[in-house]
């Protein structure tokens, strides 16, 4: 699925700041490398369903094993492991005996203690990787998934990384023994061993992605095999809310735009936001936040949300505003499937050139019967204007105003919104008393 670093941003995939970043708060990998590969998924949205599914069954595989996962290997592990094979070691003799190895010890006494120290990682490892393949080798996994266990099982073959696997948690090994390691796993069999901590890693990210399912009751969302796009969501929220209130969402051919409207603050980002990023994690593979979701494959997901200005460049927000609307419709117009977001059309100009501007593009993308729409608006007046057309259905969230108090009920209703209550939170907030001090 197609999906640029604006669309990105705007669903808050990632963000620098770790509460907003849907990334962070899915990531449970243990290790540097795990994460980086989580990143790799997180960045690669899937086209095709097949994989898209054998990511889900590799998910669901792991849910039932993660109660066994080794835990010896943490970031400290890999660490310790990647410095020790670019350290400057003295040399070390092939098949060191027992003479041999008290004298490297004597003579080499600080490089002895990073082997001695270093090997105890590298066992930690060998047995943890070990019983993860043997945790997985009946399971009924993806031919792309197994590839990686019966590379594992191939590359344990050799002596010494058997035997590193089959000792046991902090077993002293004698001091020819360490040396022996040492020279096996940085000199020769320094790149399976490389490949085999690529590969854990990529198991990593895996188990990270079965225990966020798990830890956050996500739900494994259906694929449709149809020609027009849909999305149907039953109890979907926002995955970084700490107490959401779930919407129900039907977005199909026939009423392929969904036209919000509502109040500041009453909940229409939100519902965009948990949209896209539920569409978004169905492409990895993921679960999603909702109880049960059904949708079709999606060729691209583009948004319109935080559109800023360029000092630098010259360009205003309303030029850069027409820009993302520009970029969207000539990504549209190639008759794939589309998700399109967009919150709040030509915030950058006045209001009677708003109307007549999002009037005109909602008209016009209305065309596209290849791409399902979210926008929300405070321009309620445009919806009077678009009653007629097919295709489009109006929702809105309710604000209630009781003794100079806002409450939002953040409940997905029908119809349009007439709720302006811009100048009441100003005076609630008691700006405008400060301004009357002035």
């Amino acid at each position: 699925m197609q999906i640029d670093t604006t669309s990105f941003n705007d669903i808050a995939i990632f963000h620098p700041e770790e509460d907003y970043s849907i990334f962070h708060k899915l990531n449970f990998t243990r290790t540097f490398g795990g994460k980086e590969w989580l990143r790799h998924f997180f960045s690669n949205p899937f086209n095709d369903i097949t994989k898209i599914n054998g990511t889900q069954n590799i998910i669901k595989q792991l849910i039932l094993h993660v109660a066994e996962w080794p835990e010896d290997v943490t970031n400290g592990t890999m660490l310790v492991m990647d410095r020790f094979l670019d350290y400057a070691l003295d040399k070390i003799s092939d098949s060191p005996n027992v003479v041999d190895a008290t004298i490297y010890r004597l003579l080499h006494h600080a490089d002895y203690s990073m082997v001695r120290f270093s090997i105890s990682h590298f066992a930690d490892f060998f047995r943890s990787i070990k019983k993860i393949a043997d945790l997985l080798r009946d399971t009924d996994l993806p031919a792309s998934f197994r590839i990686y266990l019966d590379r594992i099982d191939q590359l344990l073959k050799t002596e010494s990384f058997h035997q590193l696997s089959e000792t046991q948690k902090d077993q002293e090994l004698p001091i020819n023994k360490n040396l022996y390691y040492a020279g096996q796993v940085r000199v020769a069999h320094k790149r399976a061993v490389e490949e085999l901590m690529d590969i854990y890693s990529r198991l990593d990210a895996w188990y990270s992605m079965a225990i966020a399912v798990k830890h956050y009751n996500l739900s494994f969302p259906v694929f449709v095999k149809q020609e027009t796009p849909m999305i149907e969501a039953d109890g979907l929220y926002h995955i970084l809310l700490h107490n959401p209130v779930p919407y129900n969402v039907a977005i199909t051919r026939e009423n392929n735009f969904l036209f919000l409207t509502g109040a500041n603050m009453a909940g229409k980002s939100t519902l965009i936001k948990s949209v896209g990023a539920a569409v978004f994690l169905a492409h990895i593979g993921m679960g999603v936040p909702a109880k049960a979701m059904q949708l079709t494959l999606f060729d691209g997901l583009i948004s319109n949300i935080n559109v800023m200005d360029n000092i630098v460049k010259g360009e205003s927000y309303f030029f850069n505003e027409v820009q993302r609307v520009k970029n969207t419709v000539e990504k549209i117009s190639n008759d794939q499937k589309w998700l399109v977001l967009i919150d709040e059309l030509f915030k950058g100009t006045n209001v009677q050139d708003a109307m007549r501007c999002s009037l005109a593009v909602i008209r016009g993308l209305m065309k596209v019967k290849t791409a399902l729409f979210v926008l929300s608006t405070h321009l309620y007046e445009i919806g009077e204007d678009l009653a007629d057309e097919k295709g489009i259905t109006f929702k809105h969230f309710e604000t209630t105003v009781t003794d100079d108090t806002l409450s939002f009920s953040y409940q997905l209703k029908e119809g349009i919104s007439k709720d302006r209550l811009g100048y009441f939170i100003l005076k609630k907030e008691k700006v405008i008393e400060l301004l009357d001090k002035l």
